[in-house]
């Protein structure tokens, strides 16, 4: 929070700029950012393409290699702690690498390891096959969240006051991803072995490499002297890592249990199994942008957006086996529909953090460029590792031990903590702002409303207008307080 002697005086709420702002950037883009939207887009179909691929019917090609469930699992999961140690070095040396330089390496190495992801079959089984496996996963983790680190931070930059609209409808093309790769790979796989779908896959990041070499601008930035370590130890961001890694940890999980249960469950072949996954994907798609479109119109809501996405992504995994102490019955129909509601849930809980995190930053005296949001996107990927790591580990320890439905259940629970604390967090903050400002009553015609709040909270619902915030901020700058209000 700014303090009360702010030298830069009040400021129209929403960002840096005036209300009007954000809405003039959405309307006339430039040709630059156009171009920095087709990059991100490729690299975020591209990327969870090549992800989720293997979702359908590797966990079924490694058992007949000699892997255990748990292995399995950790096959999964160790993607996502090299994606975590990878995340704090591309987020703290963006600038001096080159976040262009850094955006086409990483594809560039992501789409080359997944072609050779598809030579595996070829490979010995037993212990050979494995440590195969973990060295392709481990370097496509590392080139991937180069890539990604890269893309959320040209991304912020080039939309400064849209981050949350664009972040989002850029999870549009995750989503996309994530429906498309295992439907198209369990379809390749049936229809033409193990090594198509890696390869064809592969060449189609590839041959994106040299489009984003030729559109995707250079943006330079001076280096910051802020650290992860200032950034995570503010309060507010350590709890919004948390509820970062809860989401994660709750899609990671279903990657090497889902597939298995429907194939155990359901008896469908492996083509069928991909389009399980497809209710999941393509709800989150869908409502990605529109909570992203909703977070920047009305940033008043987005703790609240992230409150009610956790408790709800927590019922959803109760429902998700479901687990046994509910007495429900397993059926395809309430699988499928729980796997769209866990989608929708997610998109309304995670989109809201970026935003988030940024604005707690540059409250607290990060400056305003690319070393920041370098540092942002690399705690968000970073702290989106954590819980990618966890969950498939761990999911695939549990369904081996407890069986699908109770280890949905402990799922749950994690996103049902985390929730609850960052209710707690934002409810405490709320009661810590009263205290701090107190309650003033003074007579403003013709608003006869007794409001208590700051700018985002307060002012922005009641003053549209950017001459009408000068005219209120103008009678009213003996209650002003820094960037907090009290007013009637």
């Amino acid at each position: 929070m700014d303090s009360p002697g702010d030298p830069e005086g009040p400021r129209p709420p929403g960002g840096d700029g005036p209300p009007g702002g954000a809405v003039e950037t959405s309307r006339r883009l430039s040709r630059e950012q156009i171009f920095v939207l087709i990059s991100a887009a490729s690299i975020n179909l591209g990327s969870m393409m090549c992800y989720s691929i293997l979702g359908p019917f590797f966990p079924k090609e490694a058992e007949k290699k000699g892997a255990s469930n748990t292995v399995i699992g950790t096959i999964f999961g160790c993607y996502a702690l090299f994606d975590f140690l990878a995340s704090l070095v591309f987020g703290k040396y963006l600038v001096h690498i080159g976040a262009k330089f850094m955006f086409v390496a990483g594809m560039f190495v992501s789409g080359a390891v997944t072609v050779l992801f598809g030579l595996l079959d070829q490979v010995p089984e037993g212990p050979v096959f494995i440590a195969m496996c973990f060295l392709l996963r481990i370097t496509d983790a590392i080139s991937f969240e180069a890539a990604i680190t890269a893309s959320s931070s040209i991304v912020a930059k080039a939309f400064p006051n849209n981050v949350a609209t664009v972040l989002g409808s850029l999870e549009t093309f995750s989503g996309l991803g994530l429906v498309l790769g295992p439907p198209l790979g369990g379809f390749l796989y049936q229809s033409f072995g193990y090594e198509v779908p890696f390869i064809f896959l592969g060449c189609i990041v590839l041959l994106m490499v040299p489009l984003n070499m030729c559109i995707l601008p250079n943006y330079e930035s001076d280096k910051g002297k802020h650290s992860f370590w200032k950034l995570i130890t503010l309060p507010k961001v350590a709890f919004l890592s948390i509820v970062i890694t809860s989401f994660s940890s709750c899609f990671g999980f279903l990657d090497p249990t889902l597939s298995l249960f429907v194939l155990e469950k359901f008896n469908l072949p492996a083509g069928y199994v991909g389009l399980v996954f497809l209710g999941l994907a393509l709800s989150y798609a869908i409502s990605s942008p529109l909570v992203g479109l909703l977070s920047d119109k009305m940033p008043h809501l987005r703790k609240w957006l992230l409150v009610f996405g956790n408790l709800t992504l927590a019922g959803c995994y109760m429902l998700l086996g479901p687990a046994p102490f509910l007495h429900i019955k397993s059926q395809l129909w309430l699988l499928v529909l729980i796997l769209v509601i866990n989608g929708i849930s997610a998109g309304i809980g995670l989109i809201p953090t970026f935003p988030e995190i940024l604005s707690c930053a540059h409250e607290n005296g990060f400056e305003e460029g690319l070393s920041t949001l370098g540092l942002v996107s690399g705690l968000f990927g970073a702290m989106w590792s954590v819980g990618a790591f966890v969950g498939p580990t761990l999911g695939g320890f549990l369904y081996e031990k407890i069986g699908f439905e109770w280890a949905a259940a402990l799922q749950g629970l994690w996103a049902l903590t985390s929730g609850l604390a960052m209710g707690l967090f934002y409810l405490l903050e709320h009661l810590r702002r009263r205290r701090r400002y107190g309650q003033l009553w003074t007579f403003f015609p013709p608003f006869k409303i007794w409001l208590v709040g700051d700018q985002n909270n307060i002012l922005y619902p009641f003053f549209q207008s950017e001459d009408l915030w000068a005219l209120c901020v103008s009678l009213l700058d003996r209650h002003i307080y820094g960037n907090s209000w009290v007013v009637t």
